[in-house]
């Protein structure tokens, strides 16, 4: 019955009271919010271009000396973790690429009519695992390559 009649307010007429235009007020508070977000941006570009650096890029460069603790950025340490972890080269370039494949699969393996995973509590529990998975891979690659870590 909905579909066919459709659905409207209890009055039966149409108010636009507590409508708002999208342009002006939409486009100036977008904008408003892009000119802070580069305000910041150029305020810690020009004024504090250091902060948010990496202590160790600012000690001399000596080749003759590796440093014992060489890590990667925090998104690449999950990578870090699976290759550090298989001795053999080409294994461990296989399981990284697996490792990606699993993720680039998961959107192809949802099957279902339902876009939620309120009632799939299987799936819920997979993805659930791999967040973890992906946490604690990124933990272990971020430790130093010694005893309980390799």
């Amino acid at each position: 019955f909905l579909h066919e009649t459709g659905s409207n307010n209890p009055s039966g007429l149409n108010s636009y009271a507590d409508k708002i235009p999208f342009h002006p007020y939409y486009t100036i508070k977008d904008f408003l919010g892009a000119l802070i977000l580069l305000t910041v941006l150029m305020i810690l570009v020009l004024f504090f271009p250091d902060v948010l650096g990496d202590p160790d890029n600012f000690t001399p460069a000596n080749p003759l000396n590796t440093p014992p603790h060489i890590k990667p950025e925090w998104y690449f340490l999950f990578a870090y973790a699976i290759l550090r972890s298989i001795p053999n080269k080409l294994g461990g370039v296989l399981a990284l690429i697996l490792s990606i494949l699993i993720l680039a699969a998961m959107p192809f393996l949802h099957t279902s009519k339902q876009q939620g995973l309120t009632f799939r509590p299987i799936t819920q529990a997979m993805y659930w695992t791999l967040v973890a998975d992906l946490l604690i891979l990124t933990w272990i690659g971020g430790q130093p390559v010694e005893y309980p870590f390799i």
